[in-house]
């Protein structure tokens, strides 16, 4: 099965055939499904590894500790015209 462009495989599949999707998960993540819902992905060591180092370096901050001149260079900002279509869609000329 295909959902999304990846594999997705009912778990009682994915339990006989791990061989097989421990492979593929070296590819794509293969979505494994139970009772037709998509329960979670298998994806390769590294793939997961990568995700938990972005996690780990996200940073946030409050907009008020923004120094003006940037908060002014935000405010000033447009969206390039290509994307107009997008504010009609936000309802905003």
């Amino acid at each position: 099965m295909e959902m999304d462009g990846k594999a997705n495989v009912p778990a009682s599949e994915f339990t006989r055939n791990f061989g097989h999707y421990k492979l593929q998960a070296q590819r794509e993540a293969v979505a494994v499904s139970s009772h037709g819902r998509v329960a979670g992905y298998f994806v390769a060591a590294r793939e997961y590894e990568e995700l938990l180092k972005l996690k780990n370096n996200r940073q946030s901050f409050a907009t008020a500790e923004l120094p003006d001149d940037e908060v002014k260079n935000i405010v000033s900002s447009r969206m390039d015209p290509r994307h107009d279509h997008l504010n009609k869609l936000l309802g905003k000329r």
